[in-house]
């Protein structure tokens, strides 16, 4: 069996992003660990959830390690850097937030994780983190440097970039808006958020927002743990509220926006081939 480590951001990315991979090598017997660089300290909590007194970095921390227990996670980790906060927020300037970390030292806080597990595989994000968000972003470039330190001392890891799946989001903002306007129109409740949608549609036009699916190479169908992605991601009650586009949805609706998650093998390019649908991402 195999050890694969996920690098991700901040906690909620793991189940939104990759939450039904883990679950599959989870239960193919692999050994899953979960490195985190920040403790979601910028997050905007939902109004209400918070204890008194209670810190947003400590109950994102809880959360997500009960994302962690459900998604079959053996090993939580964090490299203890700040939340930078969204681009341009004046959190990026934090001498402690990821954002500034210097690569370099993030790599070496990495090597340290990772160091007893030597895992075979690692997960990151893609060039643009995803959407822009410089702890994303950081993501990418702390975990690449990694797999390429980790190739020059010859021990090397295969190394996927998680990514959005951007024509696919499109048609499934596209559907979502369609089903909304057909339940105004017939006064059925609304489960859609057409602002919402509308500005996630802006962004997916942008060019800024996933990846392509002609680059993406692979596309991982997480159908028979879905239930389990969706718990996980519901257990992240500070930053998803139970009436979000993500939790409100319809079954049928959050398996076409949730149903497969989407890398890229940077060593192997396209190149025309068909995406490989393999939940170990060989």
């Amino acid at each position: 069996m195999a050890t694969i480590a996920l690098l991700h951001a901040h906690p909620d990315d793991e189940s939104l992003a990759s939450g039904g991979t883990m679950a599959l090598l989870a239960d193919a017997g692999h050994r899953v660990v979960l490195v985190v660089a920040t403790r979601g300290e910028e997050g905007e909590p939902v109004p209400g959830v918070l204890a008194d007194g209670e810190a947003l970095e400590d109950r994102r921390t809880d959360e997500l390690h009960e994302a962690a227990r459900i998604l079959g996670v053996a090993r939580v980790a964090f490299l203890g850097y700040r939340d930078s906060g969204m681009a341009d927020d004046p959190a990026n300037a934090h001498p402690d937030c990821f954002w500034q970390a210097d690569v370099d030292e993030a790599v070496a806080r990495l090597d340290e994780v990772l160091a007893a597990e030597d895992p075979e595989l690692l997960v990151a994000y893609d060039p643009n983190g995803g959407y822009g968000h410089p702890d994303h972003i950081q993501v990418h470039r702390v975990g690449t440097r990694w797999a390429e330190r980790r190739a020059a001392d010859g021990r090397p890891v295969r190394l996927r970039w998680v990514t959005l799946n951007r024509d696919v989001i499109q048609a499934t903002m596209d559907a979502a808006l369609a089903a909304a306007e057909e339940a105004e129109a017939s006064g059925e409740p609304i489960w859609s958020d057409d602002a919402m949608l509308q500005a996630r549609r802006e962004r997916l036009e942008s060019g800024t927002y996933g990846m392509p699916d002609a680059e993406i190479t692979h596309g991982v169908d997480v159908g028979a743990v879905l239930d389990r992605k969706r718990a996980a991601m519901r257990v992240h009650a500070s930053q998803i509220p139970e009436d979000s586009f993500f939790l409100a949805m319809p079954d049928e609706a959050f398996a076409l926006a949730f149903g497969r998650e989407w890398y890229v093998d940077p060593d192997r390019p396209r190149d025309g081939r068909p995406q490989v649908d393999d939940p170990l991402l060989p």
